[in-house]
């Protein structure tokens, strides 16, 4: 019976995805993979990072709290303190990324064993709960009897628990939605229905008052077993789980965001707009639109990341990103990233990809030590001090369960389609097999240290198809040539958007991009006197010193993911010694040197003048600088 469920969930599954038209459509991540560069590389290491955990030390919560002997010690860190088991869940969703990037097999049979003994545990439970969360059976029963008493970063005095088990229920669906595995979806369902149990006896106030604790993206796993199954519960459910604090004033347009814990709310607002894309009201959509809008253009700084000590400050105050040590955190943007990708989906635009491009790039390939493979919770924008990366047996943060997936699914949003439409949204060196069409796209480029890309395509036979090549904003406008078999194709758009090319392609064919990267400065958000400077859309940085870089690599302690080392005063960082305008002339190439450039006299004092920009995703194991004073 079972196995026919499963069918019937499968044909449901088609049912739902077909009720959603003019959504662009991501192609699954099987299709895709990285072909060299700096994300191949960074692929390679995840990899490695990932292969380096012990699963049974990472069981071990699930297997003590379901009354099953753990075959190994927890694991130290946030995995023995409280927050046990929520690396667990990350593991299974960046096992299912790594595995559908690589196709590696060591991958495919470490998921096969989480989810094997993940099992064990559901049935030993005998209620379709899975879970780490220390003292959980007297937790949910006392959730289910109406005791809830919540705080921000607990609930009935245990480490937020919902945001805990948020992540097992993530990594279930990530097995199902990228490996196909059908005993992930079958315990998937079975957990959800847990949660309906749980809650039924709950009013609707209740609930609401439950998820003033942290409570991660719950209602985008619930709406995606709806979308799965078809079944309305679970969509009711995901509604329920809605935090409304949050989607009223958000729906209004109303920023109520100052003082709030910034990775609390992202999750949020993605299960609001994946509650709107299966045609929720409207208010959802609007609540995310405006959610983005908010946080991207007056939140963020210049690497795409936002937030100071894990919290919102004021937009029209930005001193403490640059005094603070706790700059952006990683989830936060890796939070935004998925949002980003939710949101181009429904509406098409490219400042969406804009965002995502400049995140990627200087936040998240930024945050993963290339060699050791380390993962960075906090990335600090004040000048001249440090990250700090975990180590694979010690460190078990929050932003190391997120950064375990992030570098695991790099082609997510390379390339996109709508009908006949194909998208081509990053320059990112890739192979696409788009197997509907009968075409293999292979991306060739050395992005950034080069501004051409060449894009060759092989097709079973002649089709007519519409290439939406984006045209960057970071492009000058006139600037940006498209050949397509060696002529120059005309572009009618203007940078922001996308060229469209609707032609007969065939095997063989062949375009070629250029993209000429210019020199530019961005101030902080609030206009104060710090500015960065970059090239394209990629952040430029200066290395510093390597001197008393305190916990470089973190240990085991509760808050060894902080740069606590020596702070060098702000008035000993260099300033620009010209006007904005003027930045861009002092920046000149380095012969020899890919994307390293000198810029002369513009630092203060003189003995600056030979100090180097390059990528600040290539400055690892150094102090650095990203934001300048600006002279007055």
């Amino acid at each position: 019976m079972r196995i026919l469920a499963i069918a019937f969930i499968l044909s449901m599954t088609l049912a739902v995805r077909a009720a959603q038209p003019g959504r662009i459509e991501t192609f699954p991540l099987q299709s895709i993979r990285i072909l060299g560069g700096d994300f191949k590389t960074a692929e390679q290491t995840d990899l490695n990072y990932i292969l380096s955990l012990n699963p049974d030390r990472l069981l071990a919560p699930f297997l003590r709290e379901a009354g099953l002997k753990p075959k190994a010690e927890n694991y130290p860190n946030w995995e023995n303190t409280g927050l046990d088991g929520h690396i667990g869940g990350h593991y299974l969703s960046a096992l299912s990324l790594m595995y559908a990037s690589t196709g590696n097999e060591q991958i495919r049979e470490r998921l096969a064993y989480m989810l094997d003994e993940l099992r064990r545990c559901q049935a030993s439970h005998g209620n379709g709960y899975i879970g780490g969360v220390p003292g959980s059976k007297a937790l949910w029963e006392e959730i289910a009897s109406g005791k809830i008493e919540p705080e921000a970063f607990a609930l009935n005095t245990k480490w937020v628990p919902l945001y805990n088990i948020h992540k097992t229920y993530a990594g279930l669906r990530d097995a199902y939605r990228y490996t196909g595995s059908k005993l992930a979806l079958d315990m998937f369902l079975q957990y959800c229905d847990w949660m309906l149990g749980v809650t039924s006896g709950l009013t609707e106030q209740q609930i609401q008052n439950m998820l003033r604790s942290e409570h991660g993206g719950l209602n985008e796993v619930f709406a995606d077993a709806a979308a799965i199954t078809g079944d309305s519960k679970y969509l009711t459910l995901a509604e329920k789980f809605s935090h409304q604090s949050l989607l009223d004033p958000l729906s209004r347009k109303e920023d109520r965001l100052n003082g709030m814990h910034a990775n609390t709310q992202i999750p949020k607002v993605i299960g609001f707009e994946r509650i709107a894309s299966l045609g929720g009201d409207a208010h959802y959509h609007a609540a995310a639109l405006y959610f983005w809008d908010n946080v991207v253009n007056t939140r963020t700084c210049v690497i795409g990341g936002n937030s100071v000590r894990e919290h919102f400050h004021p937009s029209t105050d930005f001193s403490t990103m640059i005094s603070s040590e706790q700059g952006p955190e990683t989830c936060n943007t890796y939070n935004m990233l998925r949002l980003s990708g939710m949101l181009f989906a429904s509406e098409g635009l490219e400042k969406y990809m804009a965002y995502y491009e400049r995140a990627l790039y200087n936040h998240i390939l930024s945050s993963q030590h290339p060699v050791k493979g380390g993962f960075v919770y906090f990335t600090p924008m004040r000048p001249g001090h440090y990250r700090v990366y975990s180590q694979s047996q010690q460190s078990f943060w929050c932003c190391v369960g997120s950064g375990m997936e992030n570098h695991a699914r790099y082609g997510e949003l390379i390339y996109a389609h709508k009908g006949q439409d194909l998208y081509i949204n990053l320059f990112i060196p890739s192979r696409l097999e788009w197997k509907e069409q009968g075409m293999v796209l292979t991306q060739q480029t050395r992005f950034p240290d080069e501004e051409t890309v060449r894009i060759s395509m092989t097709l079973e036979r002649p089709s007519v198809l519409t290439l939406q090549i984006r045209y960057p904003g970071w492009v000058s406008q006139r600037a940006m040539e498209i050949r397509v078999n060696g002529r120059k194709w005309a572009i009618p758009t203007a940078p922001g958007s996308y060229v469209p090319i609707t032609r007969t392609w065939k095997s063989g064919d062949l375009i070629t991009l250029t993209l000429p990267m210019n020199t530019t400065t961005e101030l902080l958000p609030d206009k104060s006197g710090y500015a960065a400077i970059l090239r394209g859309p990629i952040v430029l940085a200066a290395p510093a010193d390597t001197s008393a870089m305190q916990g470089l690599y973190a240990d085991d302690g509760r808050n060894s993911h902080i740069a606590s080392g020596l702070r060098i005063p702000l008035t000993e960082i260099p300033a620009l010694q010209a006007p904005l305008e003027e930045v861009p002339a002092y920046i000149r190439p380095v012969p020899g040197k890919p994307m390293t450039f000198s810029a002369g006299t513009l630092f203060s004092p003189s003995g600056d003048k030979n100090r180097e920009l390059i990528p600040f995703y290539r400055i690892h194991d150094s102090r650095y600088i990203i934001y300048w004073p600006v002279k007055p």
